[in-house]
C-alpha cells in the first residue's frame, strides 16, 4: 500500500483539527506572542519565547496535517469484506490464554487512539492481523511477548 489510507471519520477529524490550528489556535498563539513582547526587551523574556516556541510546534503541526491529507486516501466502506481483516475494518477477538474478548479497529497510524480501541495496521498487533481470515488463529509477537488470538468477527462500525 502506497499513501496514508484513512476512514471517512478519521480524515474528518484531521480536516476538523487542521481548522481548528489555522484559525483559532493560530490567533490565540500570535495574541500570547503580542502579549509577551509587550512586557519588555525579548532577548530575555522567557514568556516570549515560549509563544514563539509553541507557534513554531503549531506551523510545524500544519504542514504536517497538510502534506498528509493532501495525499491520503479515503478507504471506501464498501469494499470492506467480512471475511478479511483489512484497514478499517473492526476486528471481534478472543484471547486463547484468557479467554477475553474485545475488539479492535484497524487504521492508519494517523487515526490510532488505543484507548477507543483504534490500532495502528502498523502496530504489531494491527499489523499481525492484517489479512487473516474470519476463525483463523492469529499468534503475535510484541515487545512483551507473545498473544494467540482467534478472530471471532470482522465487521463495519
Amino acid at each position: 500500500m502506497s499513501g496514508i489510507y484513512l476512514t471517512r471519520l478519521g480524515h474528518k477529524k484531521l480536516m476538523e483539527e487542521l481548522e481548528t490550528l489555522k484559525t483559532t489556535k493560530r490567533r490565540q498563539l500570535s495574541k500570547a506572542v503580542g502579549e509577551a513582547r509587550s512586557h519588555g526587551d525579548i532577548s530575555e523574556n522567557a514568556e516570549y519565547d515560549a509563544a514563539r516556541e509553541a507557534q513554531g510546534l503549531n506551523e510545524k503541526r500544519i504542514a504536517e496535517l497538510e502534506g498528509k491529507l493532501a495525499c491520503a486516501k479515503i478507504l471506501d466502506d464498501e469494499n470492506i469484506t467480512s471475511d478479511e481483516v483489512l484497514i478499517g475494518a473492526t476486528v471481534k477477538l478472543k484471547d486463547l490464554v484468557s479467554g477475553e474478548e474485545f475488539e479492535y479497529t484497524l487504521v492508519s497510524e494517523l487515526e490510532a487512539d488505543y484507548d477507543s480501541g483504534k490500532i495502528s495496521v502498523n502496530s504489531p498487533i494491527g499489523a499481525a492481523l492484517l489479512n487473516h481470515k474470519l476463525n483463523e488463529v492469529v499468534d503475535i509477537k510484541i515487545p512483551a511477548g507473545a498473544l494467540k488470538y482467534q478472530i471471532l468477527r470482522i465487521f463495519r462500525e
